[in-house]
């Protein structure tokens, strides 16, 4: 299984984005000034769908089109003080919150049955909220991890801690999670090459920090990070206990730093193809000599599979390199930190706080925590995903909405498959393939048909660390079950509850959960040109992405195999390459370009999922002529709805941390697809000689 997600996220008010901006994961840089707290804004949406209020007419579209868009908005937001960032996604999402918070809060004081879905939803929100109990705690429930950390004598017995340490917590084509802070990643999927089988991954993992340019790049932001993150592990170690923490930090940073030499940069690890290394269990010594992988695949539960997937290989063997050739030592402190930082959201104050100050404050520059109940709400619904889900869709989600959305959703594949037919470079053969794999989709809108079972997860009242410790290793060992047995082609990788989208290439699914079909990007109410451009918009990203540079890799079936024609695929690049050369030429933040192969494959599905958008609008309309609403044409009310999807601000060093790991362009600059659909230049009289003109020949038409 391969995950695409159409993802977002929010930023700072240090930063405003222009019309060049698109949208990104948070940064790790601190603010120069901190904006005073303040109220969450909330989305004027007109009578016909969009924030007209946010609008701002003085700029011209042609010249500065998020601002055109959402300028006004722009200038009346303030990031919350406990954010690095604010976007759309992120103002829905706290709706999901509120809301699943009183599921919980009721779940909590219900006093359901013991061992019901209810009532391990209750306790599990409870005993994060019971701060008396976690205070007197203290470090007491990190003691057993560390005890065994602290025997560790010989390299088997590293092998053996490292292969206990690992979870389900990558995934190979989710580039916001590449790697894992675990010394080693393990995804359980879809083999590649058989989708009828799983197949297990091993994946590059072992930083603290978001990735290898921040211990190895010489830049002064870097730097300066470099150094708050030794002391930030010196804290952490001297709170667990710890003597000398201060040269222990040190042997940390100097291992994660060899850690960071031996990883593959993001836009590498996004190459599927050269990534899709298969090694039998029998190579594993020769290929990464230096684990003990008897030891180490023992106690990862995986002793008895066959084969694997290396999916950072050179990454893999410089690890196991690392194993033998470190001192026990530096890798015991290096555990034992790990242990303490992974665990310290649901430790004792003191735990929580520096936590936060690195993570938080220095590296994403959010000036205040998040409030207690909203990471509890955050914590519970990651480890009872389903189980809440299921209280949220029966409260929040009505089969009105659910009917409109599959019949958008059926549209857009019909404009796509027109589109397919209307291209005049791709070959009839090609096109065959690729229409046959249009008809294989499998679209799932809302929630699940089938409940995960949470009947084997404990909870235990007053136990928040261990019942986080419990659940990430339950829905570990849910992953591993799955080895062995055909694969679950409904499988849902996303709670209804997660404003979000994505599209599973192995899989050929595409995935609404329900709270993303929420205002703005989707109400039932509102005018059909202004939900085609939002939600139609995201639609169509995910079908697209069964056609971009990744997913035209994969066949009907979702199987990694080529089936286009030599001069297709080399019509493909050529166009993907202009598309690549267009973002590179954005520079979100003086000095800071993007990596237009980086974010390539969310920019093509960006650019053909708008365009099949606009077509399934076009198709909706059933011959009907297309309205004028409050001065507002249907074409320009089609593109807004697009645009302000992606109203954005960043805190500086969240916007960094986008360009350099991200594989979507930030928010703002994700807006900037419209450059490349000929519709939008009529629609805003786009003239050339404006900042954002395109001629005919440059503007991208992937599909």
């Amino acid at each position: 299984m391969i995950l695409r997600p159409f993802w977002f996220a929010a930023a700072s008010a240090a930063v405003l984005l222009s019309a060049c901006a698109t949208t990104a994961p948070p940064s790790t840089e601190a603010p120069i000034t901190a904006p005073a707290p303040a109220p969450k804004p909330q989305a004027q949406v007109g009578t016909f769908g969009f924030d007209v209020a946010g609008m701002d007419t003085s700029a011209a579209a042609g010249d500065d089109f998020f601002r055109y868009a959402v300028g006004k908005w722009v200038d009346r937001t303030e990031i919350p003080a406990d954010r690095s960032s604010l976007t759309s996604f992120a103002i829905i999402s706290e709706t999901a919150a509120t809301r699943t918070r009183a599921i919980i809060e009721e779940a909590a004081r219900a006093n359901a049955p013991a061992g019901s879905d209810a009532r391990k939803i209750g306790d599990y929100f409870a005993s994060f909220m019971d701060e008396a109990r976690i205070e007197a705690l203290g470090a007491a429930p990190l003691k057993p991890e560390l005890d065994a950390i602290a025997a560790i004598r010989s390299r088997t017995d590293l092998s053996r801690a490292l292969g206990a340490s690992v979870r389900a917590d990558t995934d190979a084509l989710n580039a916001t999670n590449f790697y894992t802070e675990r010394p080693f990643g393990v995804w359980i999927a879809e083999d590649l090459d058989d989708t009828s089988i799983y197949r297990p991954y091993l994946m590059q993992g072992g930083l603290g920090m978001p990735d290898r340019e921040y211990y190895l790049a010489d830049t002064p932001r870097f730097v300066e990070l470099r150094g708050k993150y030794v002391a930030h592990i010196a804290a952490m170690l001297k709170l667990a206990g710890y003597s000398d923490p201060e040269a222990r930090a040190k042997r940390v940073m100097a291992l994660e730093t060899a850690i960071a030499r031996t990883h593959v940069p993001v836009d590498q690890s996004a190459d599927v193809a050269k990534s899709n290394t298969v090694w039998t269990r029998a190579e594993l010594p020769t290929k990464a000599p230096g684990i003990d992988w008897d030891a180490f695949l023992g106690a990862a539960g995986m002793a008895d599979q066959p084969r694997f997937g290396a999916w950072q290989a050179s990454a893999i063997s410089g690890m196991a390199k690392l194993v033998d050739g470190q001192p026990i030592q530096a890798w015991q402190d290096y555990l034992a930190f790990h242990t303490v930082e992974r665990g310290a959201p649901y430790l004792s104050k003191a735990f929580v706080d520096e936590h936060f100050a690195f993570n938080g404050q220095a590296l994403s520059g959010a000036p205040q925590q998040r409030e207690r109940w909203k990471r509890g709400v955050d914590f519970t619904s990651n480890a009872l995903g389903e189980a809440v889900g299921k209280l949220y869709v029966e409260r929040h989600f009505s089969p009105q909405a659910k009917a409109e959305a599959q019949e958008m959703a059926e549209n857009v594949l019909k404009a796509f498959g027109q589109r397919i037919d209307r291209l005049e470079w791709m070959t009839p053969k090609t096109k065959a393939r690729a229409k046959a794999k249009l008809a294989n989709f499998r679209v799932y809108v809302g929630y699940p048909d089938r409940w995960r079972d949470y009947s084997g997860l404990s909870i235990v009242p007053g136990d928040a660390y261990g019942n986080w410790s419990r659940g990430v290793l339950f829905e570990y060992r849910r992953n591993l079950a799955k080895l062995g047995k055909p694969v679950d082609r409904t499988e849902w990788f996303m709670t209804p509850q997660t404003v979000n989208a994505l599209f599973a290439p192995s899989q050929n699914s595409i995935i609404f959960p329900a709270a993303i079909l929420e205002p703005t990007f989707f109400d039932p109410n509102a005018d059909a040109a202004v939900n085609y451009g939002a939600i139609g918009g995201v639609m169509g990203h995910e079908v697209s992405h069964g056609f971009d540079d990744t997913g035209a890799l994969f066949d009907e079936e979702g199987n990694l195999k080529n089936w286009w024609e030599p001069e297709d695929m080399a019509r493909f690049k050529a166009e993907a390459r202009k598309l690549a050369d267009q973002y590179s030429a954005y520079e979100p933040l003086p000095g800071v370009r993007m990596n237009g192969e980086q974010v390539l494959g969310e920019n093509i599905a960006d650019v053909a999922g708008l365009a099949a958008a606009y077509d399934a609008y076009r198709l909706s309309l059933k011959g009907a002529a297309p309205q004028t609403i409050d001065g507002f044409t249907a074409d320009q009310r089609f593109f807004l709805g697009w645009a302000q999807n992606y109203r954005s601000k960043f805190r500086e060093p969240t916007l960094r941390r986008m360009v350099v790991t991200g594989v979507h362009s930030p928010g703002p600059w994700r807006a900037l697809t419209v450059r490349n659909l000929d519709a939008w230049y009529p629609a805003f009289d786009v003239k050339p000689g404006q900042k954002l003109y395109l001629a005919p020949d440059d503007r991208v038409k992937v599909w």
